[in-house]
């Protein structure tokens, strides 16, 4: 409501009981009139100012500063010349949707925080793991190594190997920590993906034989598929995208690359038939340092940021990637690449 209709109501509301008061004892039509138009004039024009300076003003002033501030203004700038017509109800509303979004905000922090205290307790976990067993390696070399140099080697080994996970963890917390401040430059070429990606299989290969898995294209292709995008990275994506495929796979399992063309992007989806992925952790699949069985995970030798990695990759390409998948019978991740340009080619 306006604050003139304000005052306006209750100065006629005060008017017509000081008329009545008087009609009451005077008993006079015309004392009423006289009495009613004397108290109506003077309530509205002393309810309106001291309303307006004391009330509404203050409630203007709050108005502005909320419907300012929510637009992302400094404080400055919130107090500069957007008036309300109507601030008593606006401010209500306004309120209620700062309050709401403030609330949206509080949820957000806790989730992050959160997250947070996972990832710290994760990253310990992970460096934690490999540094004891590397002391335990040294400690029991100091004492073999005059006596019995092979078990010293083996041992040696060991250490080596642990050295080499805290080597990959590293390097890919770096990875990731780049990617995220856009350190890494994306440096965008075209190039066939079908080419990157059976160079990818057959550097895999070895590996997916050794866990007796079949890596293949799900169709034959008989033209080129030519994106735009950064060639080391989206190998990257496919590498580990493969591996996780061959890490999760059965015996005898399959590893299949399928190529859909859409408007102006090529859906790429990497799809296996291995143990699969209950429903409640894909959500969080892409998350730094998570895994869905850990023990085998770790036996398997992975720092559990490859997923985070390929996620940040293909967001820096400003692309997507997703995933489905069914318990026991198989997982698909699915990623866009951008088409190079049709009029390039023909150059």
């Amino acid at each position: 409501m306006k604050l003139s209709v304000l005052v306006l109501i209750t100065a006629l509301a005060v008017g017509l009981s000081i008329g009545l008061v008087n009609f009451h004892f005077q008993g006079s039509w015309y004392y009423l009139l006289i009495s009613f138009g004397i108290s109506f004039v003077t309530s509205f024009l002393v309810f309106y100012y001291l309303l307006e300076k004391y009330i509404y003003g203050k409630i203007k002033l709050i108005y502005k500063l909320i419907h300012n501030l929510k637009l992302g203004k400094d404080l400055k700038e919130a107090l500069g010349e957007y008036v309300s017509s109507d601030p008593i109800n606006d401010v209500e509303q306004e309120v209620k949707e700062w309050a709401g979004a403030k609330k949206r905000e509080i949820e957000l922090l806790k989730k992050q925080e959160q997250f947070r205290r996972e990832f710290l307790s994760n990253v310990s976990h992970e460096f934690k793991t490999p540094l004891f067993a590397i002391q335990g390696y040294i400690e029991t070399l100091q004492d073999c190594i005059a006596d019995d140099p092979e078990t010293a080697i083996k041992f040696l080994k060991k250490a080596e190997n642990n050295v080499e996970r805290l080597s990959y963890l590293i390097n890919d917390l770096d990875s990731i920590s780049k990617l995220e401040t856009g350190e890494i430059p994306i440096n965008f070429q075209k190039f066939d993906f079908v080419v990157l990606a059976k160079e990818v299989m057959d550097s895999l290969e070895d590996r997916a034989m050794a866990n007796k898995i079949k890596l293949s294209f799900k169709d034959k292709y008989t033209g080129p598929t030519i994106v735009f995008a950064d060639k080391e990275k989206i190998r990257q994506v496919m590498i580990n995208l493969i591996q996780n495929s061959i890490k999760y796979g059965n015996e005898n399992g399959a590893t299949a690359i399928k190529i859909f063309e859409l408007h102006d992007q090529f859906l790429i989806e990497v799809t296996d038939n291995g143990i699969g992925i209950e429903e409640k952790h894909l959500n969080r699949l892409f998350e730094r340092f998570y895994r869905i069985d850990s023990h085998r995970s770790r036996k398997e030798g992975g720092t559990g940021l490859g997923l985070a990695i390929v996620k940040h990759i293909l967001e820096a390409h400003q692309q997507t990637i997703s995933v489905r998948s069914t318990p026991n019978i198989g997982t698909t991740f699915a990623f866009t690449l951008e088409k190079a340009n049709q009029n390039d080619l023909l150059k």
